[in-house]
């Protein structure tokens, strides 16, 4: 769905709202707003064992491996085009030349990326929120965001400004960008449901693993 850029508007409202009346109880300092996340959550976490899970759950039964194959090559390519930028903002010019010619050949000759043709080159994980830590800008609030999740206030601006650029950000035709969003979401969540068995058997407070884990897995890819 195209609910990126008033997602993020709401939040920061929101944000601005929770800084100038104060959050009590804080227990960790890199998570101020933690009373705000935590609602946050379980408002995504209700609407993920409703709605998204089972979905997820029923494309990962239903769709041919050979298919769900491709459909993350396509994804994974179509990100190819906002890593590269952020390589060569980063000045990361080798990286820059891997991940642009992946996705140039996988654009070509991997049918619109549809088939991994580079695979011998080395993909990448950048994007705007790693660019700005590479230039010093820190983390800020831990934030969760509604739909998307784990994020920061730094990376919560970098997914703003890689969504604008990026290939599915510039499809004019609405339906289709949200098209493209919606079965995204579910390509990537159904990657994810192997982890939930792992949390789901362990006595964990779920918010604050999935917290910690996130910034500490921020932190390592920014510097």
């Amino acid at each position: 769905m195209d609910r990126i850029r008033p997602t993020l508007l709401i939040t920061a409202q929101l944000i601005f709202f929770l800084l100038l009346t104060g959050c009590a109880g804080v227990r960790n300092p890199s998570d101020p707003l933690e009373p705000f996340n935590r609602s946050v959550y379980q408002i995504n976490d209700t609407v993920d064992r409703a709605v998204v899970k089972p979905v997820a759950q029923a494309y990962d039964a239903v769709m041919p491996v050979p298919f769900k194959i491709m459909a993350g090559n396509f994804i994974s390519n179509l990100d190819d085009a906002v890593i590269t930028a952020n390589d060569l903002l980063q000045f990361k010019f080798a990286q820059a030349a891997s991940d642009g010619s992946r996705f140039i050949f996988n654009s070509t000759f991997g049918i619109f990326g549809l088939f991994d043709v580079a695979s011998r080159l080395e993909k990448h994980r950048e994007d705007f929120g790693q660019t700005l830590g590479y230039w010093g800008v820190g983390n800020g609030p831990y934030l969760v965001l509604p739909f998307l999740g784990p994020s920061s206030v730094r990376d919560a601006t970098g997914i703003y400004v890689d969504t604008a650029p990026s290939v599915p950000g510039q499809v004019e035709h609405i339906p289709t960008r949200n098209q493209y969003y919606l079965a995204s979401g579910i390509h990537r969540r159904s990657t994810l449901l192997d982890q939930d068995k792992v949390l789901d058997e362990a006595m964990i407070d779920r918010y604050e693993f999935m917290r910690d884990t996130y910034l500490l897995h921020r932190r390592s890819l920014a510097y």
